[in-house]
């Protein structure tokens, strides 16, 4: 089983728009959709898409319209009651995929309902297979919750007869995702998923002078360098997805590029939330680390060719359509 632990879930709603978005104008939407969203959420719902058994963590009241969507989309969850509403994120896409997101903050939760929160993590991820940390954390959480909540994982894990540790993957941003690399041993994630910008941020906190994010995404050998230095900080492995140039995976074996035909791109919502899915996936299959990577970039190609936060099930991907190149092979 996977489980997905998103502190600041929401309710995404994408608003598909006829034309480009023209600033202090009126327009009228072609479409509204609405889908329970953060980036373990997502992950969730792509992985129960596919058939895989997965549990996503959350706070929020049961009444709340997240949790009321994963019960109808039959996803699995558990949450800790909130008396604050979560947050509701607005995209807004143009022809052609581009996407302009506005995302509210979210509730704030004090020390004690953050620690009740990880207390459930810890409860819900006993012989969990992988444990997914993803997206942003709400007001006033600690930048170094995600790697703290790692060292609490494996110090649980290490605790239970069976001695099962699960493995952990981290999807987040700024400085929660810098400090992932600051736990120690006990707190580095096995994956780290960032996209060009986060790689370049990761790369940085790990000492190592890269490019701007643009550089990254434009030269995938480039991109591998700085997903190298990362997993040399103690990382175990670094998906670093690229846009429409695919998706680099960075082991201490090896480094791989898979690239995907270019799809008719609807919404790049969620994309990399259902790339971090199809790893897992294909993780979860026994499937060697460059097979990983072409399952990735195929779910990811799918989400963006699809509607609003929709994840892609796992027959609507191609994956003997992406290529694989060998960056290096140790």
């Amino acid at each position: 089983m996977i489980v997905t632990f998103t502190a600041n879930p929401s309710l995404d709603r994408t608003v598909a728009l006829p034309g480009p978005l023209e600033r202090g104008e009126v327009q009228r939407a072609v479409s509204v959709t609405q889908e329970s969203g953060g980036k373990g959420v997502n992950v969730s719902r792509a992985l129960v898409a596919s058939g895989l058994e997965s549990l996503a963590v959350l706070p929020g009241a049961d009444s709340d319209p997240v949790l009321a969507g994963l019960r109808a989309g039959a996803v699995p969850f558990v949450s800790l009651p909130i008396d604050e509403p979560l947050r509701t994120n607005v995209a807004l896409t143009e022809p052609g995929g581009v996407t302009t997101k506005i995302n509210e903050p979210g509730p704030v939760l004090d020390d004690n309902q953050q620690e009740a929160l990880l207390k459930l993590l810890l409860e819900s991820s006993r012989g969990a297979g992988w444990v997914v940390l993803a997206g942003s954390l709400p007001p006033g959480f600690p930048s170094d919750f995600y790697a703290t909540a790692a060292r609490r994982l494996r110090s649980a894990a290490d605790g239970e007869p069976s001695g099962h540790m699960p493995l952990i993957a981290v999807d987040s941003s700024g400085q929660p995702l810098a400090a992932a690399l600051t736990g120690g041993a006990e707190g580095m994630p096995d994956l780290l998923k960032p996209n060009a910008e986060e790689l370049a941020e990761l790369a940085a906190a790990a000492g190592f002078a890269t490019a701007a994010a643009d550089e990254l995404e434009a030269d995938p050998a480039a991109a591998a360098e700085a997903a190298s230095a990362v997993v040399r900080s103690g990382v175990g492995a670094v998906l670093a997805t690229l846009g429409s140039k695919g998706a680099v995976l960075v082991t201490a074996e090896g480094a791989w590029l898979a690239t995907h035909p270019p799809v008719a791109a609807v919404s790049t919502v969620g994309a990399g939330d259902s790339a971090l899915a199809g790893y897992l996936l294909a993780h979860s299959q026994g499937a060697a680390p460059a097979d990983c990577l072409r399952q990735a970039v195929a779910h990811g190609a799918a989400a963006a060719s699809l509607p609003g936060s929709t994840v892609p099930a796992v027959h609507q991907t191609t994956p003997e359509a992406v290529t694989i190149t060998a960056l290096r092979k140790d």
